[in-house]
């Protein structure tokens, strides 16, 4: 699914969409956020853990991860990455 796919299927769902591209090894730890959130890869390896789990979705998979979840996104590949993320609006 092209980017473009993924921001109109997330804004019909009342979530947001931005492209994010992270070099090998790059890890963003610790986030929590007030809302939910929805991670897609597009290109590359990507890890996430959160709530005890940690998953490696594959290219198109959609990983969900609720609001107030502590969670930590790698790149756990040899090259860049390219995944979606989007936060659920709020009324």
């Amino acid at each position: 699914m092209e980017p473009s796919q993924i921001q109109q299927a997330w804004a019909e769902r009342g979530f947001s969409c931005t492209m994010w591209t992270d070099p090998p090894g790059q890890v963003w730890a610790n986030f929590v956020h007030e809302v939910d959130e929805l991670v897609t890869l597009i290109e590359g390896e990507i890890e996430l853990s959160f709530q005890g789990q940690t998953l490696r979705p594959r290219i198109g998979e959609e990983v969900f991860i609720p609001a107030e979840a502590r969670h930590t996104v790698r790149n756990i590949g040899a090259t860049t990455n390219r995944w979606c993320f989007g936060y659920k609006r709020k009324n």
